[in-house]
């Protein structure tokens, strides 16, 4: 096995642990051995793609191998017809983007650095951006995974068919594991249509208070946004469609407050927080929105009440404190970002099921380990 990778570098390192050997496999079968090898010799298992999110999570108690995907990038097939794609694990979203466009088709998602996260990447951490308001997470648009276990044994579960839910649940455990149940091969996705027309608009509320009377009133309303989510003071929402549906609904909205022509470009001011480290990835209920973003300096939080927040320089050690009040209030906090706290917060009851559940995946904790919640 030694043979087959490199010397891992500064550049691969995973929260700050640098690999002993790297290792770029060109397809299952490659991958599978990589990993038997690796798991008899109890070393550890590393999975990556773009890199683009190798930061989150715990530090791994020891990186072994790191094991990129990036060689495996195709997109097997797209059956337009029956709006299904079948993509490699180390497919970039754009390239995935770019050649679904063909056929005037999309995976609806929005995640982080789209030119250089993978499918495998944003599977791992789950990250599915503002358009899960009107499509739904990748849990919801996942239909079929193919991945290989620490033992090398190549598993698959769903299928091709959106309608096809037999067999154990693979596609929806291993989305937002942070690969440690095994490392994703391929997916299967059903599609959406690009939209005809597409619309963005900005209400600059007048103060708190006001942020959080917009985002319930067009939550509340008989409305079909694409996206909603509240930057700065300002409430941005995404509509799709024919031209006439846009302009019933910003009549509709108009009720609400001022409506200023927005730029598509609000929609990427997630990816502008990172800009100072640390910042947290964090849940709350929708009418709890302008209390979290009071929390922070600066914030981007979506309709569904998943926000990005930085987090004040010198205000680290205010992050359990923080963290302890979001989760009594029902939402959580997660640290994205090489940080003196650990990353996840309280699992509460469901730690036993997890820890059971990566038992039976990875009973040797080959694959990221102490990387994900409770140090599993």
């Amino acid at each position: 096995m030694v043979e087959l990778g490199r010397a891992g570098t500064p550049m691969d390192a995973v929260a700050g642990v640098v690999p002993s050997l790297v290792f770029e496999p060109a397809d299952e079968q490659e991958t599978a051995l990589i990993l038997r090898d690796a798991n008899q010799a109890g070393l550890s298992v590393i999975p990556t793609g773009g890199g683009t999110k190798l930061d989150w999570g715990n530090p791994p108690r020891k990186a072994d191998v790191l094991l990129s995907m990036r060689r495996q990038n195709r997109v097997l097939e797209h059956a337009w017809a029956d709006l299904t794609v079948t993509v490699e694990a180390g497919c970039t979203i754009a390239e995935l983007q770019r050649t679904l466009a063909e056929h005037g088709q999309r995976l609806a998602i929005d995640p982080l650095w789209p030119e250089r996260a993978t499918v495998g990447g944003i599977l791992a951490t789950n990250d599915s951006g503002v358009l899960r308001l009107a499509y739904g997470s990748l849990r919801d648009l996942i239909i079929g995974v193919t991945l290989v276990l620490a033992d090398g044994t190549i598993a698959s579960s769903g299928g091709k068919v959106v309608k096809n839910v037999a067999g154990y649940d693979l596609p929806k455990l291993t989305t937002g594991a942070l690969g440690t149940l095994g490392v994703i091969t391929r997916a299967v996705f059903r599609l959406h249509p690009l939209p005809r027309n597409t619309r963005t608009l900005t209400i600059a509320a007048k103060d708190a208070a006001d942020m959080q009377r917009v985002v319930l009133a067009i939550l509340g309303a008989q409305l079909a946004p694409a996206a909603v989510q509240v930057r700065n003071g300002n409430v941005d929402i995404l509509l799709e469609g024919t031209r006439d549906g846009i302009a019933s609904q910003e009549s509709a909205i108009k009720e609400f407050g001022t409506l200023q022509e927005g730029s598509p470009d609000v929609w990427k001011a997630r990816e502008e927080l990172w800009d100072r480290a640390p910042i947290v990835k964090f849940t709350t209920l929708p009418s709890r929105i302008s209390a979290a973003s009071a929390s922070f300096s600066r914030s981007v939080i979506q309709a569904t009440g998943i926000g990005f927040a930085q987090v004040p320089v010198g205000h680290d050690g205010d992050l359990a404190g923080l963290r302890a009040a979001m989760e009594r209030d029902g939402g959580s906090l997660v640290i994205l970002g090489r940080t003196q706290h650990d990353a996840w917060g309280s699992p509460g009851d469901a730690l036993p099921l997890m820890r059971a559940v990566k038992e039976q995946f990875d009973p040797k904790g080959t694959l990221n380990p102490g990387r994900f919640v409770g140090g599993i």
